[in-house]
């Protein structure tokens, strides 16, 4: 029988019905369903078995993920990235380690690789009580370190990239240390989900010493051969910021949330919410200052809560901007933000 996602299945799709029903408490059942008949057009069609396997492993990882992170949804939570190999006695890892610490004073969760090095001072910092663990099985270098041992909020992945939705689904915030191909390859996945819009704004920080070269002439590299040729523009810099300090660290994502609350798309419009109200003339020079970011005759206005919203109530009492946004000035968009977390 070849199946559909549409209701033309017949017996199946009463069968998917009656077990949704003798399971009971099935959220959404209406996207419930079409995993069910995606399980079951996979069994159809996939011959190899490794292919199956991979499938179900990814699912069970992901439901995982969303049953560990679930009960803390309104907590803002801090992905940060660095070396495995960082030491102890390093400045770095007493860095890390007082990041962390300042993030939880500041009311953040952090999350990250769960590993030694960087991750480490930072979980320590934190605290097991506010530390995720986002691990990864390797045959090497990658063991939970002492502070996740044992904690309810480690999971530990088969697969780098049900870790990486991990990392960036559940951040509100990333921040890089120095470190490896690893660090780099996040660095790069973080930045291209937020240049592409893939990923909705959020502070990207990269942290180093003073005294420190690595994302100085990471970002010389940048400027003198990807921005150069073309390959990036220059907009594509106003997604991430560079500081030397924890506690500065830790003010730039504060200040990110000062005004801003969150966005979604409803249909083609975008819609900022935010945590206090902007006057009608800062909505003026924002539409003056942003004006080629929007559509052709698009409009940038205060607005309630549009009817679409209605399945977040949790946000319903905030004021919204709503704005016919281009989808691909992303740099500017976070400009935006940031002028709209000024005083």
């Amino acid at each position: 029988m070849e199946l559909h996602f549409t209701r033309t299945n017949g017996p199946v799709d009463a069968s998917i019905d009656g077990l949704m029903e003798l399971a009971g408490d099935i959220h959404h059942p209406e996207i419930v369903r079409e995993m069910i008949l995606a399980a079951l057009k996979a069994g159809q069609e996939a011959d190899d078995r490794a292919d199956l396997k991979l499938m179900n492993s990814t699912l069970k990882e992901m439901r995982f993920t969303t049953k560990v992170f679930g009960a803390y949804r309104k907590v803002k939570k801090v992905t940060v990235f660095g070396s495995a190999r960082t030491q102890p006695h390093e400045s770095v890892y007493k860095m890390a380690h007082l990041f962390g610490k300042k993030l939880t004073e500041a009311g953040y969760m952090v999350i990250t690789g769960g590993g030694p090095g960087i991750m480490q001072a930072v979980n320590e910092g934190a605290g097991p009580e506010h530390s995720f663990g986002v691990n990864i099985r390797l045959p090497f270098e990658q063991h939970p370190n002492p502070v996740l041992i044992g904690n309810p909020r480690n999971i530990t992945y088969k697969y780098f990239f049900n870790r990486k939705v991990a990392f960036l689904k559940e951040a509100d915030a990333v921040a890089l240390f120095p470190g490896g191909f690893g660090t780099l390859d996040e660095a790069m996945e973080a930045l291209t989900l937020l240049q592409t819009g893939k990923r909705n704004p959020m502070p990207l920080v990269l942290i180093d010493e003073s005294e420190g070269t690595y994302w100085s002439r990471w970002l010389k590299f940048f400027k003198k051969e990807v921005l150069v040729h073309g390959y990036i523009s220059e907009m594509d810099f106003r997604l991430f910021e560079r500081v030397d300090s924890g506690d500065e660290a830790v003010k730039r994502i504060d200040r990110f949330y000062r005004r801003y609350h969150s966005l979604r798309y409803v249909k083609e419009r975008l819609v900022i919410r935010l945590n206090s109200l902007i006057d009608q003339q800062k909505v003026e020079a924002l539409k003056n200052h942003f004006g080629e970011i929007l559509t052709p005759q698009g409009d940038l206005l205060l607005s309630g809560p549009l009817p679409e919203e209605r399945d977040e109530p949790e946000v319903a009492h905030l004021p919204r901007l709503i704005l016919d946004f281009n989808r691909k000035d992303y740099g500017r968009l976070r400009e935006l933000i940031d002028v709209i977390n000024e005083d």
